[in-house]
């Protein structure tokens, strides 16, 4: 099911208008940015529940300011349009948001400054983002992670993700399923797309974000969830690369793959190759919540529908 509207320059249009030129800035030079949001339905509310919206937006509009992007809108303002888009386009299952902010002019010429901007929202049906729910099969990839001296690793620039969509495509095609990527010095940064943790001695161990890792969300969500609900302790730390290999167990976590396993990384199986305890255990949490289950993260959730429009 593809999407039925758009919110595009200002307003929400049918998505056949939501069109830009091939001059456009933002596509010949990668000068934008973009967000990813979940919304889980509830059967047993008949409910579709925005995941951290306001935090989201924060972090797009953060990211919009690194590229000299200004706007009049607040997170605020952008959970409220993106309710009214969900709202026109009334789905009844789970589904990906994904906000876009870009370099509009029409032209010639790499620079930042004096440009104008605009930004634009769709959604549409989204199910798990890796193909399999098996514990992944991970590759260390040669490609390193962009120095955020190079390109701001905290923001999500459109033009960096080339520097994952090769170390995605080189894992696939040597058989793996996800990648991981280095930082220049070696160690350990994220995969092609999601931040990653590892589990040895009983604690949960994952990069501080000082190495070129996007200021995950979900990330955010998983320290929380494993500190305060599951007891196991969580260190920030830079870790190397045959530490991936000790790990008793590794999993990737984000907006689009949530919790995924890892179960094996170069050849070498993580522990016996299966979804540890820890993992199983957070993934059942995390879902408890995201589908408003948990009474003590419903400040996490943003509701779509309006009480009347759940009957």
């Amino acid at each position: 099911m593809k999407p039925k509207f758009a919110f595009f320059q200002g307003k929400i249009v049918p998505i056949e208008e939501a069109k830009v030129s091939v001059m456009v800035h933002g596509l010949n030079y990668g000068t934008a940015a973009f967000a990813g949001i979940r919304g889980y339905w509830s059967e047993d509310e008949k409910q579709l529940f925005l995941f951290r919206p306001v935090e989201h937006f924060e972090r797009l509009l953060g990211s919009a300011k690194m590229l000299m992007m200004k706007f009049p809108y607040t997170a605020e303002n952008l959970v409220k349009v993106l309710v009214e888009l969900l709202r026109k386009e009334d789905f009844k299952e789970n589904v990906y948001v994904r906000p876009l902010v870009y370099k509009s002019a029409e032209g010639i010429g790499v620079r930042l400054h004096d440009i104008p901007s605009e930004l634009t929202m769709f959604a549409f049906p989204y199910g798990s983002y890796l193909e399999t729910d098996e514990p992944a099969k991970v590759g260390v990839s040669s490609w390193k992670r962009v120095d955020d001296d190079m390109i701001p690793a905290r923001g999500k620039i459109s033009g960096a993700y080339v520097n994952s969509a090769l170390a995605k495509s080189e894992a696939i095609l040597n058989g793996y399923d996800e990648a991981i990527v280095l930082t220049g010095d070696g160690h350990v940064s994220e995969a092609s797309a999601a931040n990653l943790f590892i589990v040895r001695n009983g604690v949960a161990i994952t990069p501080p974000i000082t190495d070129n890792i996007l200021e995950g969300i979900t990330r955010r969500t998983v320290m929380t969830l494993l500190t305060d609900v599951m007891g196991v302790p969580v260190v920030e730390r830079s870790i190397d690369r045959t530490e991936l290999y000790l790990a008793e167990e590794a999993f990737f976590c984000g907006t689009g793959v949530q919790i995924a396993a890892i179960g094996e990384i170069d050849h070498r199986p993580v522990a016996d190759g299966k979804q540890g305890r820890i993992v199983t255990r957070l993934r059942d949490t995390f879902f408890d919540v995201v589908t408003g289950r948990n009474p003590d993260y419903r400040h996490w959730l943003e509701p779509v529908f309006a009480p009347e429009l759940t009957r």
